[in-house]
Formats: C-alpha cells, structure tokens, sequence
C-alpha cells in the first residue's frame, strides 16, 4: 500500500523517525505579489516570509488540482494499486476534493481517502501511524478504524496577534475579523469535531494573555494523565518556545519537536500564529512499532 498526502499536513518528527515515513506529498499552491509557488517546490518556508514581510499585499492559496493528485496515484499505481490518501481538514480547504476526484480520473489504483478534520502536526501524527501500519501489513480498513481514533482524541488550539491574514482568507467572518481587530483583541481558536471547522473559544486583549488563556483551555480539555504534545508556529519560534514552557510548568507531556508550520497554513494565519496539538498517549500506544 502507497501513502500519500498533501503539504498542508506537517510531518515533523525527530530526524530518524521522519525519514521512516514513506509518503508521497502533493504540495498546495501560494500567490504572492502575481507569482505562484508549490509548497516545498518552488518556494521553502525562510523565503516565503520574507517575501510576506516585504511586501503590502496579501498572500493567496489553492489547494493541488484534481490532475496533480491523478498523476500521483496513476504514478504509484504502477508499483501498487492499493493507496491510502489522508488529507488536511475538508472543513478548512478543497484539497479532499481535489485528491476525490484525481482518483476517479485513476480506474487503475484503488484509493481510500481519509479526512483529518485538522491540520499540521495534529494530521502528520495520522500519516506517521498510517506509515507504521501499512508496513506491518494492516488492511486500509483497519488503518482508517485507527485514524478516526486518532482523530477523536486529538486536539488543536492556536492564537495569534494579527487578524487580518484571516480576515482576507474567508477564515473568520469579516465582520467579526475587523471587530476584533478594531478592538485589537487575540482570539483563542479550536477546531470542532464534526466538521473540521474553525470555533472560537476565547479571547484576549494581549497577545500574552491568549497564551495564558490557550493553556488554560488545555486544563479542561485534557483528562489523562499522560499525554503527546506538540508546539507548532508560523514564523514566530520565540512565542512558540514561550507556549510550550507556560505548558510545561502545568502538565507533563510526551513532547515532539517544536516545528513551524506549513506556509500555505501560514499565509491563512500570518507569522504570528502559535498553537498545540495535543491527545491522551494511549491512543498511540495502538500503533505497531
């Protein structure tokens, strides 16, 4: 069986198990200032910052076509018609869609989708236990039954200090968006379960306090006593190591690199944006080795 997903899902692992992953990653697509860019490609995070820091316009995304995910599986077809194809939040981006109806344009491969309802860090541990399973020689049902365990049991929450990247993305409602922003208030943000979508669940008139505000929504969502976590940034690594040892002092967790995020998901949220994922470890503990 074949993995593949797409660059908005961040697999950020240390250096030995990343690069036991095997997948196939069908990068989304950033515009900025009339040029466009595949993630990981044609433009790498470092530079598409500093390309948003220079300039006074606002970036623009896409999700991979529908041909783009149909050569990719016609391509691993040939080796092997069985793919697993797990993809960022149906809720947030086309990009499910997308992979759906590349497949159909595919008769030869026989492609089982899987939606996240997240993304990052929080879909790269989906792809990481997928990787495992499919070389332990799980079928695709058993793989998808651990996903949505998985998937139930893991929780993102993020801040950050400029609205206005969401407010030009469709993300937030715009009047909602130049509200806050007017009142330059840090809004605390989930995402919901059914849908995949964006709630809000709190918010700040400082950046600081939405930090504080976002762990203390980790102390009533968080019920066991061990637990993975993971931080993860836009472009803005110094509030990301400031979040996670606000975390640390009130939990203990099983922690994975701090890791910035994907640029496409960036150019949603700004630089500014840090959040965690985090689940009970148990759920992992189902993972074969």
């Amino acid at each position: 069986m074949k993995l593949v997903t797409d660059s908005g899902v961040d697999i950020i692992f240390p250096p030995e198990t990343r690069n036991a992953i095997e997948v196939e990653i069908v990068p989304l697509r950033v515009s900025l200032d009339g040029k466009s860019y595949r993630e990981g490609i044609d433009i790498e995070k470092t530079e598409f910052y500093n390309l948003l820091a220079a300039t006074t316009n606002l970036p623009e995304t896409s999700e991979p076509s529908a041909a783009d995910f149909a050569d990719t599986y016609r391509r691993l077809a040939k080796s092997d018609p069985e793919i697993l194809s797990i993809h960022t939040s149906s809720g947030l981006s086309q990009t499910l869609n997308s992979a759906i109806s590349g497949a159909a344009m595919t008769p030869e491969a026989n492609v089982t989708h899987f939606d996240t309802r997240t993304l990052s860090v929080a879909a790269g541990w989906m792809v990481q236990a997928a990787s495992k399973a499919i070389k332990a020689g799980w079928s695709a049902k058993e793989i998808v039954s651990l996903l949505r365990r998985i998937r139930a049991g893991t929780i993102t929450i993020y801040t950050l200090d400029d609205l206005k990247y969401m407010i030009n993305g469709g993300r937030i409602s715009h009047m909602k968006g130049l509200i806050a922003n007017f009142l330059d208030i840090k809004p605390v943000i989930g995402l919901e379960k059914s849908n995949g979508t964006l709630t809000q669940l709190g918010q700040e008139r400082t950046f600081g306090g939405a930090l504080k505000s976002l762990v203390k929504e980790i102390g009533k969502m968080h019920t066991s006593e061990k637990f993975r976590a993971q931080v993860v940034h836009a472009s803005n690594f110094n509030s990301a190591a400031m979040l996670k040892g606000k975390i640390m002092l009130g939990f203990k967790a099983e922690w994975l690199p701090i890791g910035e995020m994907s640029l496409v998901l960036g150019a949603h949220t700004g630089p500014s944006m840090v959040g965690v994922a985090f689940a009970d470890q148990s759920i992992f503990d189902e993972i074969p080795e």
